[in-house]
């Protein structure tokens, strides 16, 4: 039996690998359009800043390992053209055509609004974009930048091109960073790269970079799900506009699976559709989807849309709902943000932010965001593993968390927010 997986990067090789080690006799072909697999996409902003030295520390592992060490194909430079679900076969754009029992489509996101290509305009979402960047930037002395787009990888960009002595503006067409809905955390975001010396300016719409006045232009401006393929195979796809699939990753199409960026997942706060393009969630998805191409019966459980992100060394974190977003949804919400030191003021404890939103009707926990120089990581998965199990803010509120002078206050910041969010409450 063949398993043939379309996108040789998170989603895809998860998928690989995971069918490998339940079926060691299953034959594998993993087809990638691009140059190269597995590398930690991540880590582009950090190789533009100039923190990563080289691009090859980004990369993970070769076709010649997987083909190796897990007898798993690996081939590159191969982009499919068509998926026919009738005959169970996948065409290249090269004409050969390549027949599949199961079918894992990996295909990622793309640029939302891409732009003509000129010399002094680049986007930051594959190694290949970023290696272009890099190389104009290695070659031009710095000037004026303009980041466009306010989500994780426009913030993460602007950040490192001010670390190379650039003048940066960072232009959006919304009014919320991070997409985030939330006023609050704006404002804070926007302290942050103001003291950066990075002007941030909402509302605005471009149409044509070239018009902006900048020496460089970064388009950040948003994903969205590469459906192509799927949609071309009337494969169906879900409200979110990514590919719909159930809980075992199995789509509308027999013995096709999906996931990653292209795939929908269950937001397990609202229990509705979402689309979340993030590269943990692509690595859960792959694996479900792999197991299941050899006949498991595994599950996805959905996500709670956790993320962080480092401004300007500052590390803000998210999950579960803003109040705006709670609000959308049918929820009554109430929120607070607090300000509390994040360890002892003699082992110089720093302030850290603390967001929390519940449901005033049933007092469960919705959401959450965290901001501060350290231990961020560690609070928002706290926060994270509340909203998985639907805990109610007075269970939140009586959580038993460590203690010690070098690493926590004995209150510790979230559990400030819990009290003073009950007492808003109630």
């Amino acid at each position: 039996m063949r398993l043939l997986v379309i996108g040789g990067v998170a989603a895809g090789l998860s998928a690989a690998s995971r069918a490998r080690r339940l079926d060691p006799d299953l034959d594998i072909l993993v087809l990638e359009k691009g140059p190269v697999i597995s590398y930690g996409a991540c880590g582009l902003p950090y190789f533009i800043e100039g923190r990563v030295r080289d691009w090859r520390q980004l990369l993970v592992y070769s076709p010649e390992y997987f083909h190796r060490e897990r007898r798993i194909e690996i081939r590159t430079q191969a982009e499919a053209a068509e998926i026919s679900p009738v005959r169970g076969a996948v065409r290249l754009t090269s004409g050969e055509t390549l027949s599949y029992d199961r079918l894992v489509i990996a295909t990622g996101a793309i640029p939302r609004r891409p732009f003509p290509s000129s010399p002094n305009l680049f986007a930051l979402n594959t190694l290949a974009d970023a290696q272009g960047l890099h190389a104009h930037l290695a070659a031009a002395p710095a000037g004026r930048a303009v980041v466009v787009g306010a989500g994780y990888i426009g913030l993460e960009a602007a950040e490192a091109l001010r670390a190379r002595g650039w003048q940066v503006r960072l232009i959006h067409r919304g009014h919320n960073l991070l997409h985030r809905h939330d006023p609050e955390l704006t404002l804070r975001l926007e302290a942050i790269l103001h003291r950066h010396r990075i002007t941030v300016e909402h509302g605005v719409e471009v149409t044509d970079p070239q018009r902006l006045s900048a020496d460089l232009i970064v388009l950040a401006a948003g994903l969205q799900p590469n459906t192509t393929l799927a949609a071309n195979a009337q494969l169906e796809l879900g409200p979110t506009g990514a590919i719909r699939v159930d809980p075992h990753m199995q789509t509308s199409g027999p013995n096709i699976f999906a996931a990653g960026d292209c795939a929908e997942s269950l937001h397990r706060v609202t229990g509705r559709p979402v689309w979340i393009p993030l590269g943990t969630t692509a690595n859960k998805m792959g694996r479900v989807a792999g197991a299941n191409a050899t006949g498991a019966l595994e599950r996805f459980r959905g996500v709670v849309g956790t993320s962080i992100v480092r401004v300007c060394g500052i590390g803000v974190a998210v999950t579960g709902l803003s109040a705006h977003q709670a609000r959308q949804e049918g929820f009554d919400p109430v929120e607070v943000w607090i300000e509390a030191r994040e360890r002892a003021r003699y082992f110089r404890g720093r302030p850290t932010a603390v967001h929390l939103v519940a449901d005033k009707r049933t007092n469960r926990l919705l959401g959450g965001s965290v901001i501060g120089e350290s231990g961020v990581e560690g609070r928002i998965n706290v926060i994270a593993s509340a909203l998985t199990s639907r805990m109610l803010l007075d269970d939140f509120a009586s959580l038993d968390l460590a203690y010690a002078p070098p690493f926590s206050p004995v209150w510790d910041p979230l559990l400030i927010a819990a009290q003073q969010l009950a007492k808003l409450i109630n």
